[in-house]
Order: structure tokens, then sequence, then C-alpha cells
């Protein structure tokens, strides 16, 4: 019988590469983890530091460093990195030289609340608690707010960030009872009464005209109040 070496070569040849894989998964499973690396992505302004997101990277209660790969639960990291109230996402990734990699996406806060209590509104419309590590220079929010209850205000206060003009010059939003809302601008004292968010486009777009009419006369100083609640009129108070 013709003995068909190749053959036998090749059983050989894979009985090889099935032994080497196997020993590098186990010697790849057995390498100790290095100490994580936390990246930040987007703005450099920091709610959560890195010290918090390293506390929360910790495994059989002990930080992840130093650790076998393959007790690692990468998504059990992510988890716990996600119950954090400043971060809107995290990625956890392992090299095969055991680095763990954190990349963190913090929330994005667009108002600060300040009424009998005090947190953010950030950009997607949802609470967001005060960082003790840095404060947003965001638009203040007073009134009748409630904490289950931010669609009308963030629909204000999302108008504001979005516009130039509004973001250039409102600082704070008041909310009333009845739904409606006023506006203070940075550089004069006038109320700007927005009322209803009916028609709320044209309504800013009669302010900027009012404004921009009202700057070129040099009278802006002279209002305490600029009533933007029937859409095609402005009626203004003065002092």
């Amino acid at each position: 019988m013709r003995i068909n070496y190749n053959y036998i070569k090749f059983i050989l040849l894979i009985a090889v590469v099935v032994v080497l894989c196997a020993f590098s998964s186990q010697r790849n499973a057995k390498r100790k983890t290095l100490p994580p690396e936390i990246k930040f992505i987007g703005d450099d302004k920091l709610f959560v530091t890195y010290a918090t997101v390293s506390k929360l990277l910790i495994v059989n209660d002990g930080s992840v460093t130093d650790k076998p790969k393959e007790i690692i639960d990468l998504n059990e990291l992510e988890t716990a990195l996600n119950s954090n109230k400043m971060i809107k996402n995290a990625q956890i990734s392992m090299g095969i030289n055991g680095l763990i990699t954190a990349e963190i996406e913090q929330r994005n806060p667009i108002a600060r609340v300040r009424t009998n209590a005090s947190y953010y509104i950030d950009d997607e419309g949802a609470f967001m608690p005060l960082s003790s590590n840095y404060t947003a220079r965001v638009p203040l929010v007073t009134g009748a707010v409630e904490k289950n209850k931010l669609t009308a205000v963030f629909k204000v206060a999302n108008k504001v960030r979005s516009d130039e003009f509004l973001k250039k010059h409102v600082v704070q939003i008041h909310k009333y009872e009845n739904g409606t809302f006023d506006l203070k601008l940075r550089k004069f004292d006038f109320t700007v009464h927005l009322g209803s968010l009916d028609a709320i486009d044209k309504k800013i777009n009669n302010l900027k005209a009012f404004y921009a009419k009202a700057l070129k006369d040099g009278v802006l100083n002279d209002y305490r109040l600029v009533n933007l609640h029937f859409d095609k009129q402005v009626i203004c108070s003065k002092k």
C-alpha cells in the first residue's frame, strides 16, 4: 500500500497548530492585566474625574490591575461605568498585552436648574447631577420646575443652546406655574416674556428684530419688559 506522506504532513501540521493555539490561549488567559488607560472623548471639561472612573473599575473588591485576564468581565465593567450619572457612554476593551482601555463619553449639560434642588438638564432632556469637579457655564433655570417633568424647560433650553443669538445673550430661563416662560439677558436688565411655547420660532425672530432696532437706536436700557406673548407683535414697557 502506498503511503501518502503529504497527507500525513498536513495532519501533523494541523495538530501542531491546534496545540500551539491552545497553549497560546491558555498563556494569554493567565497573563496579568496592566494598569487601566482612561480616555475621555470630546470636551476636556471633566465632570467625572479619572479617580472616580478608577474606583468604578473594580473586580472582586479590588483594582483590575495585576489580575488574570480570564477573570475580567468587560461587560460588567461597562455596566459599572455607565451607572454613573455623569457618564453618557463607556466602552471597555482589553489588548493582548493585558491593557484595559476605558473610553468615556460624558453627558453634556445645557442648563442648570436652581429651585429647591440643583441639577443640570443634559442635551437629551434628562436629569444630570451637579459635579464637584467642574461647573458648566450654562443658563440658569428657576421657577416651577419638576425633575420628572423637564420636557418644556428642555425645549426652551435647547432652543437657547442651538440659536447663536440666544446662546450669546440669555443667562436665565424662568418657568411659571401656568407653563409660560421669561428670559433674562446678559447685558440688559429688562425681562423678555416669551409666554407659551406656541410659535416659539416666530417669537424669537421678533425678539431679534426688536433687539437690532433698539440697539441701533440706543434705547435698549430704556425698557423693563419686552413681551413676546403675541407672535405677531412685540409689546414693550418702559422703565
